[in-house]
């Protein structure tokens, strides 16, 4: 008799998370050994005499209670850094959700209309080589309140690369593509999801890659100007003025890996929409 042996599920489990441990440690050694360096190279610097900035393991150390407790709420903008970041998330999708929406509809009509991309080319070009901090004065001056003006500041900084590319996507259309639609007699509707659409995402999809990364930015700089909001920005700021530079360090980490993670998800969202072809 042949007694057949059934593999539980959890030895079955490990076996799959073993086998996916094994084909991304080509790509998780290097940038693992690469910090590793980092923290130590950062670390002598910090025990030479006359360092000014406190090394990784003070930072941990000074920082351990904002580490572990990233969930408390006190009231007021005494809160733990995930509030604080989520705070900042948010201003940052509803900023960036409107430039997407604006930025790609206005992008189709420069990249169709030859008179309006003339016209409206030397003030994009104009606008879009302002720095986020510049905004941020005429922003509160225009709109009164430190959360309008933040969402403006985050919309006017994303707004540029997403309109740019996704007219340049409409402009690079093969003129084979144009006679196709002639010879079938497609409608306007037929052409713009058949034809304009597929064509002109690549582009989009630059553009609004670019402009995540500029939105992040451009809400941590409004934040630190706009006192007495709930923000990364204003922890750093907060930070600053009571000399606590281990604590800006950590928020300086949290910015980078939230920053990471976005770029990360909009090339996840690219790579489940975009054709195999097109990628």
């Amino acid at each position: 008799m042949v007694t057949l042996q059934r593999r539980s599920p959890s030895r079955t489990t490990q076996n799959a998370l073993l086998s996916r441990l094994q084909k991304q440690y080509p790509n998780l050694v290097p940038p693992i050994i690469a910090i590793a360096i980092f923290l130590v190279i950062w670390q002598l610097f910090a025990w030479t005499p006359g360092a000014t900035l406190p090394g990784p393991i003070q930072v941990v150390q000074e920082t351990w209670i904002l580490i572990m407790y990233p969930f408390y709420d006190r009231g007021g903008i005494d809160k733990g850094l995930f509030w604080q970041i989520l705070a900042s998330l948010q201003r940052v999708a509803i900023g960036y959700s409107l430039a997407a929406i604006l930025g790609i509809g206005l992008g189709i009509v420069i990249g169709t209309n030859k008179t309006i991309s003339k016209a409206l080319d030397p003030m994009i070009q104009l606008f879009r080589t302002v720095p986020p901090l510049a905004w941020v004065p005429i922003s509160l001056a225009a709109l009164r309140q430190n959360e309008p003006a933040a969402l403006f500041v985050i919309f006017i900084t994303a707004i540029w690369p997403i309109l740019i590319n996704t007219a340049v996507g409409v402009k690079q259309i093969p003129q084979d593509y144009n006679n196709v639609a002639k010879v079938l007699q497609l409608s306007r509707r037929e052409y713009f999801f058949n034809i304009l659409i597929p064509a002109a995402l690549p582009y989009i999809f630059t553009g609004l890659r670019l402009a995540i990364g500029l939105a992040w930015l451009a809400i941590i700089a409004a934040e630190i100007i706009m006192s007495g909001i709930v923000g990364i920005g204003f922890f750093i700021w907060d930070a600053y003025q009571n000399n606590n530079v281990s604590e800006i360090i950590l928020a300086l980490v949290y910015i980078g890996v939230v920053g990471l993670l976005l770029d990360k998800l909009m090339l996840w969202v690219q790579s489940r929409i975009l054709p195999e072809e097109q990628k």
